[in-house]
């Protein structure tokens, strides 16, 4: 993932949060002022309620205007034409908030209009398992009504919150939600600087190993030619030993520096028209030798039809070498490898099959990833970076093709490149 990709994944992650966390609050506000405006209208429906069971007992009359004023957001006064029995006045309370589903404790006092004081005030607990003295809890006065009384809310604000609860939790969810994608996006960046410096050290130790392999190369060429060493076939057998090994070791640098630069924003493919058929059989004979000598074959079976493919001649090239490598490297005595090429309508399709080991189930989904090798117990004494599959796979889909692989254990291992004849853009 490159940094433009990375910074859009951020800035778009965060305009998410930003609209989720707006979008979240306003509903939960909203929903606030919904219950409260519900407990508000349930409030002075019971109040009312209270004010007719109250004048049916006294026979008076309902006041006709300003029956109920609310003095704060948790406090109510409500007009009367008599004067308030305070028990009487304490049990309509109970049986109407209990009516009208008003779950929350509250105080009320009734004012005396000779002292201009409330003269009574009490603290009622609706679960009943707590009572106060009423009277050290002061209600504020009205001045605009002769007799009234008064009643406050204590526990306004846990009423709500506890119709609310299902919002809560949901809303809880949804930080929760949030924090775990702020703490992956830490983890992400984190892990993107150890990708790079890892990327850096390997890039840097490989450009390091080149000079002493080229080195190397050039000596051993200059002890092979040497005629001292071309009489004693001692000499000659260790001197051939470090070509080979500096060989292969080269082979390796250079495919960890390809897969580098396919890991880089500006990996381009150079884009030609390459006969299938005719590269193949150059492949095949620049391997037979060594197939040979370990008293394999390697058999074709080419489809004449196949023509002109559209490919990165030194790409595709590594890539076939590479898939031989493998089928040579995990056969079972005596390597036998089939190469097959098919026309398959606007699809030519590529097969290298071996009887080899093969793979198992369990493994033969990781055998594209970077760095994995497939556990052999060390049968011919196999050895590698894992980074071959990988390169082959990247190649491919750089190409816009597709790969696919097959294999039984014990049996065979087959690998299908479908090449595409679609004109790639160079």
């Amino acid at each position: 993932m490159n940094d433009n990709t990375i910074r859009q994944v951020i800035l778009l992650g965060t305009l998410a949060i930003l609209s989720i966390i707006g979008v979240q609050s306003y509903w939960l506000l909203n929903t606030w002022d919904t219950q409260e405006q519900e407990f508000d209208r349930s409030v002075r429906i019971a109040l009312r309620k209270t004010v007719e069971n109250l004048s049916d007992m006294d026979s008076v009359s309902i006041p006709a205007y300003d029956l109920i004023k609310r003095t704060a957001s948790n406090e109510y006064v409500v007009n009367y034409n008599n004067v308030i029995d305070a028990s009487n006045l304490e049990f309509y309370l109970r049986k109407n908030f209990e009516e009208y589903n008003i779950n929350s404790n509250f105080q009320y006092g009734i004012y005396d209009c000779s002292s201009k004081e409330m003269l009574y005030g009490d603290y009622c607990s609706i679960d009943d398992d707590s009572e106060v003295d009423g009277r050290e809890l002061k209600l504020p006065k009205y001045d605009e009504f002769t007799y009234y009384f008064g009643v406050s809310f204590l526990g306004k604000k846990a009423t709500i919150v506890n119709k609310m609860q299902v919002s809560i939790v949901f809303t809880a969810i949804l930080f929760l939600a949030i924090l775990f994608f702020i703490y992956s996006m830490f983890v992400i960046l984190k892990q993107k600087r150890l990708s790079e410096m890892q990327r850096d050290f390997i890039n840097n130790m490989t450009h390091e190993f080149k000079t002493p392999i080229s080195t190397i190369n050039i000596s051993s060429d200059v002890f092979l030619k040497d005629p001292i060493v071309n009489n004693n076939p001692r000499l000659q057998r260790y001197a051939g030993i470090i070509k080979e090994q500096n060989q292969r070791l080269n082979n390796q640098v250079e495919k960890v520096l390809q897969i580098a630069s396919m890991e880089k924003d500006n990996f381009r493919l150079n884009i030609e028209k390459i006969d299938l058929n005719e590269l193949i059989h150059e492949i095949v004979e620049s391997t037979t030798l060594k197939v040979e000598h370990l008293q394999g074959m390697i058999q074709m079976n080419l489809d004449p039809n196949v023509k002109m493919i559209e490919a990165d001649r030194l790409h595709f090239t590594n890539i076939m070498y590479n898939m031989l490598d493998n089928s040579v490297k995990y056969s079972k005595g005596k390597p036998i490898v089939e190469i097959i090429t098919k026309k398959r309508g606007k699809e030519t399709a590529l097969i290298i099959k071996d009887q080899g080991i093969g793979i198992s189930k369990e493994h033969i989904n990781k055998v594209f990833n970077k760095f994995f090798r497939v556990p052999t117990g060390n049968i011919h004494n196999v050895k590698g970076f894992g980074l071959g599959l990988f390169y082959v796979k990247n190649i491919v889909e750089a190409h816009n093709w597709k790969i696919k692989i097959d294999s039984e254990v014990d049996q065979f291992t087959k690998i299908t490149v479908l090449i595409t004849h679609t004109q790639l853009n160079k």
